[in-house]
Formats: structure tokens, sequence, C-alpha cells
């Protein structure tokens, strides 16, 4: 039997060299399945993505999906790609046994925990708003350090930076005033240790996107006591969970969270394409 992809529609493209087509997934020519393919507008031409794959029920467990992807590589060799991405949600056990049988490794997950009771802070801390002045040197480093984070994925710094700056812009509008963020710092025995940015959209889950603690005092559970912070903050707004973005290769923050309650949600593999 023959497991080929066959166009649904014609290939769409942006001004900015971006590409992306929808495929039937067939065997003999009939049809099993879907897979829509696209370059990722976050980091350009160069990295693909595989937005979307199922087989139909029926056809499961025969390696359809297995050749579709390997056919999906080939397309997007085809249109200048060098590294793909697919995400899948946590309890996906199959197709996370797929994607890592055809070579791909977890980049980052995200993660979420219900949230019930406002925990208390540790003796000596105390959280207060970030302020006009401190806010545009820490917007500064964290874009800094975001960029350097994709950087170190493959992503060229040019579209490393534009990412952190387009993200910025999009998420803190007006700085430190931006309705629904929460930037505060955080103090011990009167001494600012940590920063953390939190998303608060109202009536909605909140979103943990930075918890950084001063290099001169790590090592002392101030990290902890910045996500205890974010969970009293979302549950003061009305949120019922609190979800975050990890990368597979911060191993503290992984554990922190798991120690916390928290659960992955969905995980983002990659694959270089050679």
């Amino acid at each position: 039997m023959t497991t080929t992809l066959r166009p649904t529609a014609p290939e769409q493209r942006t001004d900015d060299g971006g590409r992306s087509r929808s495929y039937e997934v067939c065997v003999n020519a009939r049809p099993v399945g879907r897979i829509d393919l696209a370059t990722d507008p976050r980091f350009g031409p160069g990295f693909g993505l595989i937005a979307h794959l199922a087989i139909d029920e029926r056809d499961r467990h025969r390696g359809r999906g297995t050749v579709a992807a390997l056919a999906a590589e080939e397309v997007l060799r085809g249109w200048g790609c060098a590294q793909i991405t697919v995400s899948v949600p946590a309890g996906a056990a199959t197709a996370l046994a797929l994607a890592g049988a055809l070579g791909y490794v977890e980049r980052n997950r995200n993660m979420s925990k219900p949230l019930a009771a406002a925990p208390e802070l540790p003796a000596g801390s105390a959280a207060r708003p970030m302020t006009e002045a401190e806010f545009e040197p820490w917007q500064r480093t964290a874009k800094a350090r975001y960029a350097e984070s994709w950087v170190e994925r493959g992503v060229t710094r040019d579209r490393a930076e534009a990412k952190a700056r387009a993200d910025h812009a999009a998420l803190l509008p007006a700085g430190a005033a931006t309705p629904g963020a929460a930037l505060r710092v955080l103090a011990h025995d009167g001494a600012d240790v940590g920063t953390l940015w939190l998303s608060l959209p109202g009536g909605e889950d909140g979103f943990v996107f930075g918890v950084e603690v001063d290099a001169r005092h790590r090592g002392r559970g101030h990290g902890r006591t910045l996500m205890l912070l974010a969970e009293r903050e979302s549950l003061a707004a009305g949120a019922r969970a609190l979800g975050l973005n990890v990368f597979a290769d911060n191993t503290p923050a992984l554990g922190l969270y798991a120690s916390l309650g928290y659960e992955p949600t969905q995980i983002h593999l990659y694959k270089v394409l050679h």
C-alpha cells in the first residue's frame, strides 16, 4: 500500500515569505486523514510546523500517521525549512510516542494548576507593584533574556529579537500600567530579590510570563515564593487556574513547578531537518 499526501487547496503565501497548505492523507488514493502544514509565523519561512495531523479512527495503528509525518518533512524541506515543530496534548501518549520515534525532542511545555486557597508567603517576604522607573530596565533585560533563549534553540538573532519586541509590545502595550498585567517586585527582609510578570485577564485563567530571582539571591526559595505570589494574585483577580510555559532544559524550574502541583497540558517538540 502507498501512503501519499494529496493537496486539498492551492498553497497560501504571505508577503513575508510564509507558506501553508492542507492535504489529505491517502492510501492507494483513498483518503484516510488530514494534515495541515505551514511555516511558523513567529520565526519566519525557515521554520516549518505541522499545524494539524489526524488519521481516521478505522485507519489508525497502521503506520499511516508515521508515513504522513515523514512526507510532511519532505514538503517542508522543499519549502526551505531547516526545522519543524509540532505541538501535542500532554495526554496524547500515542502521538508523543510517534513524535519521539521520528526524532522529535521536547523544546518547551505548557503547564497548569487549578487554584483553591490562597497560599501564605514565607515570613519576611512581601511584594509590591513595579514602579514606572523600574519598568524600563526590567523590560530591557527581559527582552534580551527572552531573545537569547530562542537564539540558543536555533532561531536567528534578528528573528529572536523581533519576536521579543513583538511579544512585549502585544502583552505590555501600556508598560507597567497595562490592564490585566501584574508586575511585582518581591522583597525579603527588606531587600529586593526578584520579579514576577503575571497576566490576569478578567474572569479567565492567569498566566505566568516571567519569574526572575536576582542572581545574588538564588538558591534560597525565592522562586517558589514568587510562584506562591502568582497564585495569590490570580485568585484575588478571580482566576480558577494558573498556567505557564517552561523550556525543557530548565530542570530547576520543571522541578519547582511539579513540586507545586503544576501538570503539563501541551508539549511542544521540534526536529532539525537535515
